[in-house]
């Protein structure tokens, strides 16, 4: 049976100076072990929780991040299949904007860096490539859905 985690691909829109439009930017966590992959924060299931309640609970533990701070895009779901240690995985990930661009990011001890990132260089940085897709895919759903 696949492990199921969930997860939030949070974003923030900062201001272009003299140009019509907004610049988005992704949260990435460099992981504390392993490969020192890059991910949105994401975690496992726990028993009794929704989906959604695990994404913002992961987020919360992971980088302090607390629903509060955050609005949901409405719309926007990306289930990712993929082989992690020798086990399939499901991670589910929903977008969400901190409603404050200055948001303060605090680690848990699962990671050792954060940054936020264009969606070139989150691509680049996310290594792999459903994990990429899924960046694409919520940078065009945010560009189609601007007003």
């Amino acid at each position: 049976m696949a492990l199921r985690a969930c997860g939030l691909i949070i974003f923030r829109r900062r201001l272009i100076p003299k140009v019509d439009n907004t610049a988005i930017e992704f949260l990435l966590l460099q992981a504390s072990d392993g490969i020192h992959h890059w991910t949105p924060p994401k975690g496992h299931v726990e028993p009794g929780e929704s989906d959604l309640e695990t994404a913002l609970r992961e987020t919360q533990e992971e980088a302090g991040i607390e629903a509060s701070q955050l609005t949901i895009i409405e719309g926007f779901r990306r289930e990712l299949n993929y082989v992690a240690r020798e086990k399939p995985k499901i991670v589910i990930y929903w977008l969400a904007e901190v409603k404050d661009c200055d948001v303060e990011v605090r680690l848990s001890h699962e990671h050792q860096a954060y940054s936020w990132l264009g969606l070139e260089d989150a691509c680049q940085l996310a290594q792999f490539e459903e994990m990429k897709a899924a960046l694409q895919e919520g940078h065009q759903f945010l560009c189609s859905t601007a007003t």
